[in-house]
């Protein structure tokens, strides 16, 4: 089911209302009903993929209660490796099996000994990535006495498979959400009505932003063997809006959802594109992601507590498998490898926490040095995006070699330009909301809260108004696919 369908703006009242004027005075008929919601939210797009995430369910739900009452280290590694196997199993299979097979296949053609393969038409579950992260998380916490394993098996159930966060995050960790499920939850107006702002902004990032920006990105990647230089760099600038557009914009409206309920969500992006440098830009992207890698494989591999050779070894790692963690394409481990070579010299010089605060905050306009920072920033992480976007590496390429040629000096061509141009004003108007709401949870969260409600309110159905009229071809989410 899609946040921006109509069949969602029917599902959501409904669960609600059930919610919290049915079922408000019995906690654990509120956690069945929210597992009930998810199930029929996730099973709208194929209802056979619900047994999976019910067997990974019960197999973390299981190993948790044993590693409770396991003393023996060697007992304990099996039962993780088993939660490991399992979670990162079927992830590899449906995702990856593939992509091995027919790289396995290319390798032994090259060295002249052809050999048979079959690939399989394989189905890649919604959301997989997502889940299996955050119930993996779950085990390894268990597993380091970080957090005690529930008994609770209704509320792990719905810490699993809670709709708002499901198929595309935030990849939430348990020591945050899971506790959300064992206590009473009281409705709180001002945390609904915020949850709705969120919504409302994030539904404007999908439908307005990244939907419109699709149709011009799309086109110009499918077709940039006819395109000159500059009709490429504008189709990269279109994708780039794109996919921060559709992935925040999912991301405000599962936070924003889980606060109708009562709910507390981390935070997964907090104004990526003002970044000063990659660094930054990291620690503001897919934050929910980042420091999953950060915290189970970044740090036990030592981190940045061992020597400079190992921190580069272990740098590169983690960018290459999150890139891999993105799809089971060599754009994907390129486009990853790309953002560890960018961030080397923060590393090496020992500067990759120099921009920890807010960009100009206090003020309305940043100073010159951090303007150029952010442009330079911006232009990298550009040029990143289209390996991402790219359908292979040739195809990366060959868009590259163009924007880099004569033609980027050209007028942009392509079919549709001088409606693109009413998306580029969108996008103008995106940016300068963001800046002045960069010091927020999320863009809108304080705007105009000094102004009556009269003002208010005319903003917030303007920009009902603004996603009726300006809204793009309806798109599903980008990361429905990872």
């Amino acid at each position: 089911m899609l946040f921006n369908s109509i069949d969602f703006a029917f599902f959501l009242p409904i669960v609600f209302i059930l919610y919290w004027f049915v079922l408000n005075r019995n906690l654990k008929l509120q956690n069945l009903l929210v597992i009930a919601a998810s199930y029929v939210f996730y099973g709208w797009w194929d209802w056979r993929f619900l047994s999976l995430m019910l067997f990974s369910t019960i197999v973390d739900y299981s190993v948790g209660r044993l590693l409770k009452n396991t003393s023996g280290q060697t007992k304990r590694r099996l039962l993780l490796l088993t939660s490991i196997i399992v979670n990162i199993g079927f992830l590899g299979f449906f995702k990856y099996y593939n992509f091995f097979v027919d790289n396995f296949t290319a390798a032994f053609s090259f060295f002249g000994r052809p050999i048979n393969s079959h690939s399989l038409h394989i189905i890649l579950p919604v959301g997989i990535s997502f889940y299996t992260f955050q119930t993996l998380s779950y085990t390894i916490d268990v597993y380091k006495q970080k957090i005690e394993p529930t008994k609770d098996f209704l509320a792990f159930s719905a810490f699993v498979c809670f709709f708002p966060q499901l198929v595309a995050g935030p990849i939430e960790r348990a020591i945050n959400l899971l506790p959300q499920f064992y206590s009473k939850r009281v409705f709180d107006y001002s945390k609904a009505v915020d949850g709705l702002k969120q919504i409302l902004w994030g539904l404007f990032k999908k439908i307005v932003i990244a939907d419109n920006c699709a149709e011009f990105a799309n086109h110009i990647f499918n077709n940039s063997s006819e395109m000159n230089g500059s009709t490429l760099l504008l189709g990269v600038i279109f994708f780039a809006f794109q996919i921060y557009g559709d992935f925040s914009g999912y991301s405000d409206i599962a936070i924003g959802t889980s606060r109708l309920f009562g709910f507390n969500l981390m935070r997964n992006f907090a104004f990526p594109y003002f970044s000063r440098d990659i660094a930054e830009f990291w620690r503001r992207w897919h934050i929910s992601l980042s420091t999953w890698f950060r915290d189970y494989l970044y740090i036990p591999l030592g981190g940045s507590k061992v020597v400079i050779s190992k921190q580069i070894r272990n740098t590169f790692i983690v960018f290459v498998v999150s890139g891999f963690w993105h799809g089971a394409n060599w754009t994907f481990i390129v486009w990853g490898a790309l953002n560890a070579i960018y961030f080397l010299p923060l590393l090496l010089t020992k500067s990759n926490r120099n921009h920890i605060d807010i960009v100009a905050k206090g003020k309305n306009i940043p100073h010159f040095k951090d303007l150029i920072l952010m442009l330079v920033t911006f232009s990298i992480t550009l040029f990143a995006w289209i390996f991402f976007r790219a359908e292979n590496i040739s195809h990366a390429f060959d868009y590259i070699s163009t924007i880099f040629s004569i033609s980027v000096f050209e007028f942009p061509t392509f079919v549709g330009i001088r409606r693109s141009l009413t998306t580029l004003i969108l996008i103008l108007l995106f940016i300068l909301i963001e800046w002045h709401g960069r010091e927020n949870q999320y863009a809108i969260e304080k705007l105009m809260l000094k102004q009556n409600k009269l003002v208010r309110y005319s903003m917030y159905y303007s920009l009902v108004l603004v996603i009726f009229w300006l809204g793009g071809d309806k798109q599903e989410f980008i990361y429905f696919q990872f």
